[in-house]
């Protein structure tokens, strides 16, 4: 499948956030915030709780890093990541838990760029892979994971699709 490749957003800088640089923890705030308000993201602000907590306890979290991206020095994109193990490869992955484009931003590939980002640090920790989930329904995503390399989770077509499964506690 070929797929079309979309205009460039300027000067993007991306960086491996700092949870405790009260800067970046404002913009990640501010990122969760927009994808929480999103149907995607439930459609409801973020939580007062992850407002006051996140940032200390993605930092004292083992395993945890985040991406930020910047277009002219305002934060634009957010890729939270949790690094996890992978019994049949023997080796670490990561697992990417949100991904979040600023809608001011989307559909010029910023995406795909912060996604390369945390494949390098993938690789710089040793990881045989990255792992997501994504909605359904969220055909942009789609498209965008796409684009970045991903697709959907089969070890055997006959058997199909991995699907992603929660029980709350």
């Amino acid at each position: 499948m070929t797929l079309p490749t979309p205009e460039a957003v300027s000067a993007v800088t991306i960086i491996l956030a700092e949870y405790t640089d009260s800067r970046h923890a404002e913009d990640m705030l501010a990122l969760m915030d927009e994808y929480s308000r999103h149907p995607f993201g439930g459609g409801v602000p973020l939580p007062d709780r992850c407002r006051a907590e996140l940032p200390s306890k993605l930092a004292s979290f083992p395993g945890a890093f985040s991406v930020l991206a910047y277009s002219d020095d305002e934060a634009v994109g957010l890729v939270n990541c949790f690094t996890g193990f992978s019994t049949f490869a023997c080796q670490p992955l990561v697992n990417i838990h949100d991904v979040i484009v600023s809608a001011r931003v989307r559909g010029k590939g910023l995406c795909a760029e912060m996604l390369d980002f945390v494949a390098r640090e993938a690789k710089k920790q040793g990881c045989c892979k990255l792992t997501m989930e994504v909605l359904e329904r969220n055909r942009t995503a789609q498209l965008a994971y796409r684009r970045a390399g991903f697709k959907p989770y089969t070890l055997d077509e006959e058997f199909g699709q991995a699907e992603f499964w929660q029980r709350y506690l």
